[in-house]
């Protein structure tokens, strides 16, 4: 995956985290955009959702390409009630951008082989 200093910069300053039972970053979608943009990304797609009942913005997608080394990035997010940051998933080349895994909880979506 290539350097990606904007992101990590939002990482190290605290304004993205990451949660890990949501397997996604808490963070304002305009600022991973911007982020995203700053590290070679430009964009290619951009669309939102809309809720049925009120209009509001329910989430989005955001794709780019880095057109140096033909890497592609996507943020997809949904939006949260009550807050400007919404959970955003993002991939580079279809690899997940992931943070610290320190959740004890197990990952509800892999199968261990165990039984319940």
């Amino acid at each position: 995956m290539q350097a990606m200093n904007a992101v990590a910069d939002l990482r190290g300053q605290g304004r993205m985290t990451w949660l890990a039972a949501e397997r996604g970053w808490v963070v304002a979608p305009e600022e991973i955009v911007r982020a995203l943009s700053t590290d070679g990304f430009q964009e290619c797609k951009r669309e939102t959702t809309t809720s049925r009942r009120d209009s509001r913005p329910a989430g989005g997608l955001w794709q780019g390409i880095n057109i140096r080394t033909g890497a592609v990035a996507a943020a997809i997010w949904v939006n949260r009630l009550l807050s400007r940051q919404a959970v955003v998933f993002i991939t580079v080349d279809g690899e997940p951008l992931q943070g610290e895994v320190s959740d004890p909880e197990p990952n509800p979506y892999r199968d261990d082989g165990g039984e319940g």
